[in-house]
């Protein structure tokens, strides 16, 4: 028995390295492994990232086509709001002048309203003064006749000599008026 033990502990073999068969079975097995993954699984997979590689890189660049088409609108639209505000400022300005006209065509108007009421206004206070210098004269001239009556006796009713002596009177009345007051 102990010969038996001697040749088991002999032929006791290292639990490190595996048996012979047991690393030709597994290279086998590992270059199966390895073909069919080389010639079908890798194919897949590269074809797989390529196409997702295409994917990413046609987003990329629809996203850097859109990128320039909305810089494009931002330019356009940036362009159309400032011909928008020049539009403004130039309606604003014109509004201004415009305004300005206006004013001064209101002003031109009342002043030539203000010239026509007062020339209106003058032309009737020289018609009512007219008016009152031949209503004074007549009553002046009664008076003077009634006075001229009273004072020669006789009457005075004769219109001829009436009118010449109311002219005669008012005539000297009125070069006593344009003398200075120390003269009469």
């Amino acid at each position: 028995m102990q010969t038996a033990l001697i040749i088991a502990a002999e032929e006791t073999h290292n639990p490190l390295i595996p048996p012979v068969y047991d690393i030709v079975w597994s290279a086998v097995a590992f270059v199966i492994i390895f073909l069919v993954m080389w010639r079908v699984v890798t194919p897949r997979i590269t074809r797989m990232l390529d196409e997702r590689t295409e994917a990413i890189e046609g987003g990329i660049k629809k996203a850097e086509a859109a990128q320039e088409q909305a810089a494009a609108a931002l330019d356009e639209y940036n362009k159309q709001l400032a011909d928008a505000r020049a539009e403004a400022s130039r309606i604003r300005e014109q509004a201004r002048a415009d305004a300005t006209a206006i004013g001064n065509e209101v002003r031109e108007q009342a002043q030539a309203d203000a010239a026509r009421i007062t020339a209106n206004a003058q032309a009737q206070i020289e018609a009512e003064r007219q008016s009152a210098l031949q209503s004074l004269r007549s009553e002046v001239g009664t008076l003077a006749l009634d006075l001229a009556s009273g004072v020669i006796g006789e009457s005075l009713r004769d219109d001829a000599k009436s009118a010449a002596v109311v002219d005669r009177f008012i005539a000297d009345l009125e070069a006593s008026q344009g003398q200075p007051a120390g003269e009469r």
